[in-house]
């Protein structure tokens, strides 16, 4: 495996291994949502009868598998970002580059840090309350697994943030420009 943000080999660490799992989770949940709007579609077109809850499912699905996969993007290089003048700024001045990227990061972890900060307590309220999805007598569901996932992936995404801001600034320091 290399980085892809400097093309070298490495061997992924223990956190690197986490960010990659979720990734997976991820991947999978998505190929399982698949199989769920299919059977879904094939039941309302030829028995018509639809898998009770498709809805309600994919709709907290999709918050669950972003956040699943973020911290991965991140990790990759592949957050969308228009990075054109980083690019300018790090052919010119290394230094000054990757000092700005290394902002950029922290930026990022304050950001995940915020979202992390109001989403705990909506984590505590949704099991306090037992809050759920759906209609009840037809089909419900419990929304703090998906709180749950939202809460461990902004607290990943926050510290590979961190992680890229301390590569960055050790770039800095050495006076080496280019990416993490």
């Amino acid at each position: 495996m290399s980085s892809a943000r400097t093309g070298t080999p490495h061997r992924p660490g223990r956190f690197d291994r986490l960010v990659i799992g979720m990734n997976a989770i991820g991947s999978l949940w998505i190929f399982a949502m698949i199989l769920l709007v299919t059977g879904d579609a094939l039941g309302r077109s030829f028995f018509t009868h639809p898998i009770v809850g498709t809805h309600e499912m994919v709709q907290i699905s999709i918050v669950g598998i972003v956040f699943l996969q973020l911290a991965d993007t991140i990790r990759t290089g592949r957050l969308t970002r228009a990075d054109s003048f980083l690019g300018a700024v790090q052919r010119i001045a290394p230094r000054a580059g990757a000092a700005m990227d290394a902002l950029f990061m922290l930026l990022g972890a304050a950001y995940m840090a915020v979202g992390l900060w109001g989403s705990i307590p909506l984590l505590r309220e949704a099991i306090q309350r037992n809050s759920w999805i759906g209609n009840e007598g037809v089909f419900t569901a419990p929304v703090w697994p998906v709180k749950t996932v939202i809460v461990l992936g902004l607290a990943v995404c926050m510290l590979q943030f961190l992680r890229l801001a301390v590569a960055g600034l050790r770039r800095a320091v050495a006076g080496r420009g280019g990416h993490a």
